[in-house]
């Protein structure tokens, strides 16, 4: 949690005027009873309905007066908690911005969800409570014993004797629950990680039939989270019980004890009334004080996670330069070797090739051969593990993130975009792009029907292109990507939705754009990359071949095989 509070800082009088007034209010209740006792005393005592009349009265601007401060120590709170939940978040997702691939794929995509909703609403409930109730407990506690020794010290004795008792009770319980309330939270994040799984893969679910397997699978791990839950349930349930039974014993010996002292002309009635309000008063602040600290365990638990988050040094390691060299080779790979995080074999060994500025490569292979983790390398997404990869000559890791990204336009195996318009969509590319530029790349993108058809574009596109076709989708994202006019081109299997014709269409017009673009294109197709001025292929993470279509069909197995399937399967369809 300290790791946290300079996001506190803009809150430090917030802070302060909380706590403060929930200690006036306080103070309030700690006058109530004696208030109380004169009533009883002198008013009901003495048989004076003005004197009861006018206590009545101090007690209703008492009360008015407590609740003002009590709104005004809840505005402050929430104020403080609000806002420094909300620069947290903001935080966290500038953090999550900046993390690399392999960042993401080892924490997760479920975890850094939760770290951003469930664990930062925690830390929020959880600072309020702190700022409202963590001096105000303690203080009514001692509080309400010192006035009650003020009031008569031998029935105040039943207070020392019953507070570390309702103590043993209270935070006993509450040290049993909290490795509890931890395990359950852990099951609650590994239940929300399987339903998100589900949700995402549901149609893979349904087209294998999976269902019943994976809602045994839900059920098993909803037990244990349920069976966890029930245990803290049980043992928390104890609290109410034990301490109600504690605290009426203590009040039926203050009774007893108040009862002989008026016998004997020691206390008055109404005092014993004022022992026996104080005596509630500890009670309740007891249990409020147990529940607060279980509270802010689970915040201090869910801080620590955030902050977890936050102290991440991305792998991303990049440089400051904003400026490269002008160099006729675009894109160098130099015994460029990559192992994924967690993993003890190569993805990618020993990749050396070069690509001159305004060629076209080809990037063709197996699954799993390691075609996207080469191209993921060049917009350094992921760092070589040994060997070089140079854009203009220089390093990637040397590039400041902004320089490097703004030379390279991705388009990625799934067809990505945003809830909004088609235009808004466009501009992600290059947020100063015109109407006429923007149209420009659509046509380039064989994607001026698809615009056309939906109504221009000011038309809406739902969150993750529902409303498109996965052709059409591919086709905009790619025209996204040539709004920026990268140097550098990259499609990563980007046309698999498209038909032969589009896919040719759209690679001539690609070739017809600035003739200084370098285009890598990823693909399965043989058709899609036989027309590229250089093809790589791999097998197993391995370069097996560099060439023109017809050096490789000649010196390439591996490619000589892949050309001679698919297109003995164009001719026999």
């Amino acid at each position: 949690m300290k790791r946290l509070l300079k996001y506190l800082k803009s809150y430090k009088k917030e802070c302060v005027l909380g706590p403060l007034f929930k200690m006036f209010e306080a103070t309030l209740e700690l006058i109530v009873p004696l208030v109380i006792a004169a009533i009883v005393d002198k008013g009901i005592g003495n048989e004076s309905p003005g004197f009861i009349v006018k206590a009545c009265l101090f007690l209703l601007l008492l009360g008015a007066v407590g609740l003002g401060f009590s709104l005004t120590a809840q505005y402050f709170s929430a104020k403080a908690a609000v806002g420094f939940v909300g620069k947290l978040r903001y935080a966290l997702f500038e953090k999550v911005g900046t993390l690399s691939y392999s960042d993401i794929d080892e924490l997760g995509t479920s975890t850094l969800i939760t770290r951003m909703t469930q664990d930062a609403s925690k830390v929020q409930s959880g600072l309020n409570l702190t700022l409202r109730l963590l001096l105000r407990s303690p203080f009514v506690v001692f509080g309400a014993m010192i006035m009650a020794f003020t009031v008569d010290v031998r029935s105040a004795l039943n207070f020392a004797a019953v507070i570390p008792l309702l103590s043993i009770v209270v935070f006993g319980i509450m040290l049993i629950t909290m490795p509890l309330y931890k395990k359950a939270q852990k099951g609650t994040d590994k239940l929300l990680g399987r339903t998100r799984e589900n949700l995402s893969g549901v149609r893979v679910i349904r087209a294998f039939r999976h269902e019943d397997e994976e809602c045994d699978a839900f059920k098993g791990e909803n037990d244990v989270l349920t069976a966890v839950q029930r245990r803290v349930g049980r043992i928390s349930a104890l609290m109410n019980p034990m301490t109600y039974v504690l605290i009426n014993v203590a009040i039926l010996l203050l009774i007893h004890t108040g009862a002989i002292e008026v016998k004997h002309g020691n206390l008055t009635q109404g005092e014993v009334v004022a022992l026996y309000n104080y005596m509630s008063q500890i009670l309740v602040e007891l249990i409020k004080l147990a529940n607060l600290i279980i509270s802010i365990t689970k915040a201090m638990a869910s801080a620590s996670r955030i902050a977890d988050v936050l102290d991440i040094n991305p792998t991303e390691n990049m440089g400051t330069l904003t400026v490269g060299k002008h160099s006729d080779v675009a894109v160098e790979f130099k015994n460029a070797s990559l192992i994924y995080s967690g993993s003890s074999e190569p993805s990618l060994e020993n990749i050396t090739f070069s690509a001159k500025r305004g060629e076209t490569i080809g990037i063709i292979g197996g699954t799993g051969s390691g075609k996207t983790s080469l191209i993921n390398m060049i917009g350094a997404f992921y760092k070589a593990t040994s060997g070089e990869v140079l854009v203009d000559g220089i390093e990637v890791s040397e590039y400041s993130r902004d320089a490097l990204r703004a030379k390279i336009g991705v388009v990625p195996q799934a067809a990505v975009l945003f809830n909004g318009t088609i235009r808004e969509n466009m501009l992600w590319g290059n947020d100063g792009a015109t109407d006429e530029e923007i149209a420009a790349a659509v046509h380039t993108a064989q994607a001026t029907d698809v615009v056309e058809s939906k109504g221009g574009l000011d038309a809406m596109i739902e969150q993750g292109g529902k409303n498109l076709s996965g052709g059409q989708k591919q086709r905009l994202t790619i025209a996204r990507a040539l709004v920026r006019r990268p140097e550098i081109l990259i499609l990563d299997d980007s046309a698999s939705a498209l038909d032969y014709a589009t896919d040719a269409a759209l690679r001539s017009a690609i070739k017809d754009i600035d003739g200084n673009t370098t285009v890598f294109i990823v693909s399965q197709r043989a058709s899609s990359i036989m027309h590229a001025d250089k093809i790589i292929v791999l097998d197993d993470g391995s370069s097996v071949g560099i060439g023109t279509h017809e050096e490789l069909l000649s010196s390439c197995p591996v490619y000589r095989e892949i050309y001679a399937t698919q297109f003995s399967e164009v001719q026999n369809g």
